[in-house]
């Protein structure tokens, strides 16, 4: 069995998809648009298969669980593996400079990763990690 995706509510459609595609080399698929429903969305595919569902609904109310500084029960965070402690250290540099805030590291965990953690434009968690030996 396989995680097909993960589905994100946004009212920031095409900020998180530009986001996803050009700092984790995502793929998206055309806009898809319900009218009827004021609905909209992206799937963004990853190198892994992965996809990334992004939707966005006017009357969606904002989530509790978007605070930099708490954290709550429920899903916390996506996590992008790369397959060199260099990989983690360039991604957060690139992110960096994008202006993009990193929450901690690059970092070695006890549990054997090297990993950073960062926010997407909706304050959605991101751990960008590789496994070190």
């Amino acid at each position: 069995m396989t995680l097909e995706h993960v589905a994100i509510w946004t009212n920031k459609l095409e900020q998180l998809k530009e986001f996803y595609v050009t700092y984790f080399d995502g793929l998206s698929n055309e806009k898809y648009i319900n009218p009827q429903k004021q609905f909209s969305s992206y799937f963004i595919r990853f190198k892994s298969g992965a996809r990334l569902e992004l939707m966005s609904r006017p009357d969606i109310p904002v989530n509790v669980n978007d605070s930099i500084d708490k954290q709550y029960l429920g899903i916390i965070h996506l996590a992008f593996g790369v397959d060199t402690m260099e990989e983690v250290d360039r991604k957060a540099e690139e992110l960096k400079k994008a202006g993009v805030k990193i929450l901690s590291g690059p970092r070695k965990t006890g549990d054997g990763y090297y990993e950073f953690e960062t926010l997407d434009p909706d304050n959605n968690r991101i751990e960008v990690t590789t496994v070190y030996r």
